[in-house]
């Protein structure tokens, strides 16, 4: 069942995604060679926690840190801890955190260093994607159309799209209904309506699009061992444009 949300609730979850965009800004500011990503979790950890807010990936399911930190080939929930970044590596960092109950998410994937140009041509594609996507986010369109025009996109560039892992609904609650792939025809899945509030993130690799989870049964590593980027926002659905909630 999809929950529409109500202005408040929306006012909410924009305080929420406020508190995930400067997060982000100030691991933006931290990532360079040489730090690890503990170090990156516990100034994640604190910015929330000082902001009023929880970190939503702490505990969830068992995970054991506040953010996700996944390393070149790591596709996504990467679990921080003492490895330390070098030169031309890249990294996704995934960020929840509620709020009076709600729940803001959002991740970006850096270069660390000097970067070559694939892995930034990477980046790059994978965070537009998502803007390709978002034309379609609005009243009378269908979950699909969002997820055609993101595969669509990567495509022409020669990357794949991750089929494993999708966007979400969001809310009370981190996942909710609909499930948002970033694959597949257009014209499918129930029809966009104000106050649907969803995170889209595109997850993009360089070669295959097949994965696998690791011994630790979290880390997501793409199955040709090349580079992978996550991109996600959490946006509402207007009467209008749509306005995405993960920004300062």
């Amino acid at each position: 069942m999809i929950y529409l949300k109500s202005r408040q609730e929306i006012e909410i979850m924009r305080e929420a995604g406020r508190i995930v965009a400067e997060t982000h800004e100030l691991l933006k500011e931290a990532i360079k060679p040489g730090i690890t990503t503990k170090e990156l979790d516990e100034i994640a950890e604190a910015h929330i926690i000082s902001r009023g807010a929880t970190p939503a990936f702490k505990g969830y399911g068992g995970f054991p840190a506040s953010i996700c930190a996944s390393v070149n080939h790591e596709v996504v929930h990467g679990i921080p801890g003492l490895k330390r970044l070098e030169d031309g590596d890249i990294i996704s960092i995934d960020i929840g955190a509620f709020y009076q109950g709600y729940c803001g998410d959002a991740a970006k994937t850096h270069g660390v260093g000097n970067l070559s140009e694939k892995p930034q041509k990477l980046i790059d594609v994978t965070r537009h994607s998502f803007y390709e996507g978002i034309q379609f986010a609005k009243e009378g369109y269908r979950l699909s159309d969002i997820s055609h025009a993101i595969q669509s996109y990567v495509e022409s560039y020669g990357f794949s799209v991750v089929r494993n892992y999708v966007g979400h609904g969001i809310g009370s609650k981190m996942h909710e209904e609909p499930q948002i792939p970033n694959y597949g025809p257009p014209g499918k899945g129930p029809r966009l309506q104000a106050g649907m509030v969803l995170a889209i993130e595109p997850m993009i690799n360089i070669g295959t699009y097949e994965v696998k989870v690791l011994s630790d049964d979290w880390t997501v590593v793409t199955l040709d061992g090349e580079y992978s980027a996550h991109y996600e926002h959490t946006i509402a659905i207007t009467d209008g444009e749509p306005e995405i909630l993960t920004i300062i």
